[in-house]
């Protein structure tokens, strides 16, 4: 099994503690209310929020996959990182993945808001051979695009 590993880094004009409580904290209610184009629902199914808690995100119609299971591999509220991975998908992009672990760093900035670190490891299935500019290509916009969405929300919604 081999690895390939992304690394991106990218501002956002929310502080850590609101990002970290949207995406790790209270996603199972603010992503699909944030998302609603995107995603129609997100729910533990197994677990009480903390490390080895599977969450299941269902999608809405039409965007090429039903659901993604994840698991919640670490999640520190103090210094606001959090780490899961994907075990289950109706349709992986990438046939040759078995899993991926993605890690979250939320870095406040002088001017108030965030430098979202993120750490992508593809786990590859035995000598499986993939395109890693395709995986770098879907990983950086999809992830910085969640991010810019988020930020559009609270900058509408400042009490939010």
């Amino acid at each position: 099994m081999g690895l390939i590993t992304f690394e991106n880094e990218f501002s956002v004009a929310v502080p850590p503690a609101k990002l970290f409580k949207v995406y790790c904290l209270e996603t199972d209610t603010l992503i699909p209310k944030i998302l609603p184009q995107s995603i129609k629902s997100s729910e533990i199914i197994e677990g009480n929020g903390g490390p080895g808690t599977i969450r299941k995100v269902t999608f809405v119609e039409g965007k090429g996959l039903n659901y993604v299971k994840q698991k919640i591999e670490a999640i520190d509220e103090e210094n606001f990182t959090y780490s899961f991975s994907v075990i289950e998908a109706d349709v992986w992009k990438f046939a040759e993945v078995e899993k991926v672990i993605y890690e979250n760093e939320f870095v406040p900035t002088p001017e108030g808001g965030s430098i979202c670190k993120r750490t992508g490891t593809y786990h590859i299935k035995g000598d499986g051979e993939i395109n890693k500019d395709k995986i770098k290509d879907v990983y950086g916009k999809k992830t910085e695009a969640l991010f810019k969405v988020v930020e559009a929300y609270f900058l509408a919604n400042p009490d939010a």
